[in-house]
């Protein structure tokens, strides 16, 4: 398996924005389609509970922003736009919130298990792969691991901040769910500090070790 290139501007420019939408698009697919089959309808009669990028672009969180990011050098900013849910129409509002909330982040996961498996498939059958593709690809890996642990930080308003309050469902973490705008400025913030070197330096070793142990 070649070495993981994510520092490589070309690399970063050409293959990022595609590889971002899918991962995103695949992250909100998987948020609507587990609330859907938890009872809750808001995010299929509001057309997300489907593939198409279109339904889940949010053109300035999704290609601008990220656009500029890189350009500029500056650490890795986007958003998709978030889908609705309502925990009132979930069958079991604490447990079954916490399986849309960690939907999001596993998908991503489970979509870098299946690029890697791709790569591993198509060179033990000896099919040649255009070595920007090759990268591009191990970039897409390394990418939805990133996303992963990303959205599974307890720090709202992402995933892991719902998983927090329904495993510790009391008034403090309610408050705390309540405290999005604190914690955009809070990510915002340690985005440039060493605290998310260290969180990259995490991310790169997970990546390593899944491209070694699959």
């Amino acid at each position: 398996m070649p070495h993981i290139t994510v520092d490589d501007s070309i690399l970063r420019l050409i293959g990022f924005l595609p590889l971002f939408i899918i991962s995103i698009t695949v992250h909100e697919f998987a948020h609507a389609y587990t609330a859907f089959r938890c009872g809750d309808l808001t995010a299929r009669s509001q057309g997300r509970m489907t593939l198409n990028p279109l339904k889940h672009i949010d053109l300035f969180g999704t290609v601008i922003m990220p656009m500029l990011s890189l350009a500029s050098g500056f650490a890795l900013i986007g958003w998709a736009k978030p889908v609705q849910v309502n925990r009132a129409n979930f069958r079991d509002p604490i447990k079954n919130d916490l399986i849309v909330s960690a939907a999001g982040p596993v998908s991503n996961f489970i979509l870098a298990v299946v690029i890697l498996l791709a790569l591993t498939v198509m060179g033990i059958l000896h099919i040649e792969v255009n070595k920007l593709i090759e990268q591009i690809l191990i970039y897409g890996i390394f990418l939805n691991v990133f996303l992963f642990c990303f959205n599974m930080l307890p720090i709202p308003p992402l995933d892991g901040s719902h998983i927090l309050y329904d495993l510790f469902p009391n008034d403090y973490t309610a408050r705390y769910l309540k405290m999005g705008l604190v914690g955009t400025v809070f990510i915002l913030v340690i985005l440039n500090t060493p605290i998310f070197g260290y969180f990259m330096k995490m991310v790169r070793y997970l990546t390593s070790i899944l491209i070694q142990y699959l």
